[in-house]
């Protein structure tokens, strides 16, 4: 989670518009804001289950502070913001429930912040719909508990978005930095990140109007993210540039890949497509994303008709740019990746079918209440459905690893250990031990190290049976199980090295 999000959302209230109204600002304005932030909450301790174990990207952001596994190697587009976020958890326990719960209750606390910022720009019904149509996405309360970056990009971005919407019409009295903060290096220049260009219609509504002191105060946001990504940079990965190229390397780098049908196949629960082939979903799957576009033009008209125009403007804007390269710019796609596309683009939607249900009157209004109603409830149990079953994947994949983990276990691997091969960084980090490669986007050693450090503690090495192993781990004994050939180095096979 960036800084930004942190800050944005705590300063919403003391930065909120002269203008709001005594009722959107008070508690009981606020009731359905909370009644959707609670429901969100409950809905990911219920449907996503505090039990799920660690994704492969989760076992990295938590092992950074963590009290049950060293830290896996950081590549170079990652930052540390999410490992920031849940060190008041995973520096003292390895609880996954425990972490899992924490985090739920904290994206509720954060969605409730993020919408009650919109207070006296917007409805609160509004906005309460805004809040259900986001969180009830079963990408959002999919990655809302996990340990991963995205929803608290968008939470953020969604909070700060509202507090600029209103300064762009009215001088800007500086409290806080809100540009996005504790994020990667914008993706102006490389492929380290994407969602700095979120930032860039705020750029650019500051320069057209002028806006000096929001403008200065969107560059000190930019920059102040940007100083730990960069000080890293010179630190563990030799230089900016260096980094840079690293992080172009592993994400594909950008040019122009129209991924926008790969969008449309991951929907179906994939949560890395990449390559992104085989069959696309049942197209109940894919209408409402979309039908999206149709929704935030109708939104947008809703709101010039209204005159709020900028306060729709500025995050369909920001949403626009944030879904681009995720969508023309990359070769391959995750539904995460547009959560805070979806999170901009939630309240304009909301304002838009609010009034396609209002407008009416008599017999036309019940009709278009229907339909609403019938269309919402079929939108969210077809997310459900989606959810449930990339929850049973996901489950049966990481108890794969937890089993893999125990039989490395009754061979003789515990901590301190070290392994290597396939799927070796989230596998070590259930069993407790280091990780290593000597090839590929997460080398961080060579064969001379490994055998030194077979010396001192147990170290294995995971290929797929019928794979031809590292030519380190060539004449190990192999132990096959599940699929895998686990092998362990000779000198300390079946308990620790002397």
């Amino acid at each position: 989670m960036s800084g930004s999000a942190y800050a944005t959302l705590a300063g919403t209230r003391r930065l909120g518009p002269p203008t709001a109204s005594r009722r959107s600002e008070s508690p009981r304005g606020a009731g359905p804001l909370a009644a959707v932030a609670g429901a969100f909450t409950l809905a990911q301790l219920v449907l996503v289950r505090p039990g799920l174990g660690l994704g492969w990207d989760e076992t990295v952001y938590v092992s950074q502070l963590s009290a049950h596994a060293p830290a896996a190697f950081f590549s170079a587009p990652r930052a540390r913001g999410i490992s920031l976020l849940v060190a008041p958890v995973t520096s003292w326990s390895s609880s996954t429930p425990l972490l899992r719960v924490y985090l739920a209750v904290l994206a509720g606390l954060a969605l409730y912040l993020a919408l009650r910022a919109w207070h006296g720009l917007f409805p609160v019904r509004v906005l309460a719909l805004a809040g259900a149509l986001f969180a009830s996405l079963w990408v959002t309360l999919f990655y809302g508990p996990q340990a991963m970056p995205n929803y608290w990009v968008a939470v953020g971005a969604l909070a700060r978005d509202r507090l600029l919407s209103a300064r762009l019409g009215r001088p800007f009295r500086p409290g806080r930095a809100v540009g996005p903060r504790g994020e990667r290096v914008p993706d102006g220049v490389d492929a380290a990140d994407r969602r700095g260009l979120g930032t860039l219609p705020l750029l650019v509504l500051a320069l057209t109007v002028r806006h000096w002191r929001l403008l200065v105060a969107l560059l000190a946001g930019l920059a102040s993210g940007a100083v730990e990504w960069v000080i890293e940079a010179y630190v563990s990965y030799g230089g900016l540039t260096e980094r840079l190229n690293a992080a172009s390397a592993i994400e594909g780098g950008l040019g122009w890949h129209v991924a926008v049908v790969d969008q449309l196949r991951s929907l179906g629960g994939r949560a890395l497509c990449r390559p992104c082939t085989g069959a696309m979903p049942n197209p109940a799957v894919d209408v409402w994303w979309l039908v999206l576009p149709v929704l935030a033009v109708v939104g947008l008209v809703v709101a010039v008709r209204a005159r709020r125009t900028a306060a729709t403007l500025v995050p369909l804007a920001c949403a626009a740019t944030a879904a681009f390269p995720y969508l023309f710019m990359i070769g391959y796609a995750a539904p995460r990746f547009l959560l805070p596309a979806y999170a901009l683009v939630a309240i304009p939607v909301a304002d838009g079918l609010i009034h396609l249900v209002t407008a009416p009157t008599g017999v036309w209004r019940r009709v278009a209440v229907t339909l609403l109603v019938v269309g919402l409830a079929g939108h969210l149990a077809v997310q459900l459905a989606v959810l449930e079953r990339t929850v049973s994947r996901t489950n049966a994949q990481h108890r794969d690893w937890s089993r893999t983990a125990a039989e490395l276990h009754r061979l003789g691997v515990n901590r301190p250990c070290l392994l290597t091969g396939q799927d070796a960084i989230p596998i070590a980090f259930y069993t407790g031990c280091a990780s290593a490669a000597t090839g590929g986007h997460n080398a961080n050693t060579s064969r001379t190290a490994l055998d030194r450090t077979a010396h001192r503690m147990p170290v294995a090495d995971i290929t797929p049976v019928g794979s031809r192993p590292p030519a380190y781990a060539h004449d190990w004994p192999a132990h096959r199980y599940g699929g895998l050939d686990l092998r362990v180095a000779p000198a300390t096979e079946g308990g620790d090295a002397g």
